[in-house]
């Protein structure tokens, strides 16, 4: 691959994204001056202050740097990702409100399956038991429709098939592989490339269009157990991180989905230790890494961290809430749930105050309550908390836990004042609920009882009156198109094995992988009653 491609992939991409309401400073330029070629966009969103509320005092910290030659600061504060041409992260964007901008023609009620694609099966026995093939949790697919200029670099890989086309899918399977998709008809689109071990979570795309694709791995199947970046225009791994000798807890698995801020990638992990590497092309160094304990205990970081500005958000397995300022990864305020958080926090933007939302588990408790609160981000002061009886159930040598896996969907038009989430309840069997919850009050406006329990996170399509609609699954394979405003079940078809998996939407389609061997595409159409006008 010759540089001066890659570099006229580069600028032309940070071209792109500095339409985002903000001028974009190239990587390697000075952090105290932009790069003349963007000073003609204007404000850069404003730095956030280096607050220390009293809640942070309870977090004892250590922060290990390892570049001295950079000041930590993020040259660029903006959304890095709006207008990147696809979905290339877990629940689309930093602030993970999954808006995908999925739209329909007048009230959808059927589900077509448009194809599916099959994948490896790995037959590996590790001390977690074989993990197959499909996708697990939280296993959203990518989305991308490549500019001309990439294409150009990947067909010198001779890694591309006779479906490749401009549109192509991006998944992370439980067989250790990573697949590319045509989304038209459901081919291989590239060769899949091996990453080694399984990966449960959402791998993740460098904005910038450098080539890279972040990948964590979930499962222990063989050594070496950690991260594996791939570029694309090289078809091949190109950096890896093996276990991590410094970390203060053992389990080294990467189930979050990493992001960039500025010239900065942040990846969480779950052997508590917050990774921060500059980018400078493809290129990474590992710059910092936070690691913490709360009440003397090192929690473990399994959800995907959100990103306003300068501020990210992480949330444990103990149940903590940190924010952090990203420029020196000093932790800014603590929030406490009772129980273990898998699912990523959504941060909305209500009334120029930004706002977190994220629910917890019951798992620790055998039997309590799952909680969902508000929070001010900026605070972490308690907005509401509205708690639901769940329950751990035992089923021969497994357990599953009760609460929420599945990361929450703000409501949009004539839903913006409710905000949508799955419940594990395992109150009458292993059942679940989709849940509103009023935005201001915290209320339950209503709750819709599911066939099976759900981890997967819901999505949602607004159609031409504003009106919005939900797609959600659940562990059974079951599909359903929900009415947001009215709180009711449109349709429901189960097209599955298990649905943990969260979906990636573009149009009136989504792509949702399953336990087992099978990813989906489907589109959800009004054919029953005729077209609206």
């Amino acid at each position: 691959m010759k540089a001066s491609s890659t570099s006229a992939i580069f600028v032309a991409s940070l071209l792109l994204l500095s339409g985002c309401g903000g001028k974009k400073i190239s990587e390697g330029a000075s952090e105290e001056k932009a790069d003349s070629l963007y000073s003609e966009v204007p404000e850069i969103p404003s730095m956030l202050p280096d607050t220390l509320f009293p809640s942070a005092r309870n977090i004892r910290y250590v922060i290990d740097c390892r570049e001295d030659s950079s000041s930590g600061i993020i040259n660029y504060t903006g959304d890095m990702y709006c207008n990147a041409p696809g979905a290339f992260t877990f629940r689309n964007r930093p602030l993970r409100q999954a808006d995908f901008g999925g739209k329909v023609a007048g009230t959808p009620d059927t589900i077509i399956i448009d194809w599916k694609f099959e994948t490896g099966y790995d037959t590996t026995r590790t001390a977690f038991g074989i993990w197959g093939g499909g996708t697990g949790w939280t296993g959203q697919p990518l989305y991308v429709e490549w500019p001309d200029s990439c294409v150009k670099i990947f067909k010198q890989t001779n890694s591309l098939t006779p479906n490749f086309n401009k549109r192509e899918l991006i998944v992370g399977s439980l067989a250790g592989k990573v697949y590319f998709i045509n989304p038209d008809n459901g081919e291989e689109s590239r060769l899949p490339i091996d990453a080694g071990n399984p990966i449960k979570g959402t791998p993740s795309l460098d904005p910038t269009m450098n080539g890279n694709l972040y990948v964590g791995h979930g499962i222990p199947a063989r050594k070496p157990f950690g991260t594996v970046t791939i570029n694309l225009y090289k078809h091949e791994v190109t950096d890896s991180f093996d276990r991590d000798p410094k970390a203060w807890r053992g389990w080294g698995a990467y189930d979050s989905s990493p992001l960039r801020a500025g010239q900065f990638l942040f990846r969480p992990g779950e052997n508590n230790t917050l990774y921060k590497y500059s980018v400078s092309g493809a290129n990474l160094t590992l710059h910092s890494e936070l690691r913490y304990t709360v009440n003397g205990s090192a929690p473990g970081i399994e959800s995907s961290m959100c990103i306003y500005r300068n501020y990210g958000y992480i949330c444990d397995n103990h149940g903590n809430i940190i924010c952090i300022n990203l420029n020196t990864l000093k932790p800014i305020w603590l929030y406490r749930l009772e129980d273990d958080i898998d699912a990523t926090p959504v941060l909305e933007i209500e009334d120029g105050n930004p706002y977190l939302y994220v629910g917890c588990e019951v798992d620790r408790q055998g039997t309590g309550e799952a909680s969902f609160v508000k929070l001010d981000a900026m605070s972490g002061s308690e907005i509401w908390k509205t708690e639901l009886e769940c329950e751990r159930v035992e089923v021969k040598e497994k357990h599953f836990d009760g609460g929420y896996y599945a990361s929450a969907l703000p409501g949009r038009g004539n839903c913006n004042n409710l905000i949508f989430s799955n419940c594990v309840r395992n109150n009458r069997g292993q059942n679940g609920e989709f849940i509103a919850f009023n935005r201001n009050t915290g209320e339950i406006e209503y709750s819709i009882p599911l066939k099976y329990y759900a981890w997967s996170s819901p999505v949602g399509f607004m159609n031409e009156k504003n009106e919005m609609f939900i797609l959600t699954g659940d562990t059974a394979g079951n599909l359903y198109i929900i009415n947001g405003a009215e709180g009711k079940i449109v349709t429901s078809r189960r097209v599955g094995g298990n649905f943990e998996s969260s979906p990636v939407v573009f149009g009136n389609s989504a792509v949702v992988g399953s336990r087992g061997r099978y990813i989906y595409k489907v589109s959800i159409q009004q054919i029953k009653q005729g077209q609206s006008c």
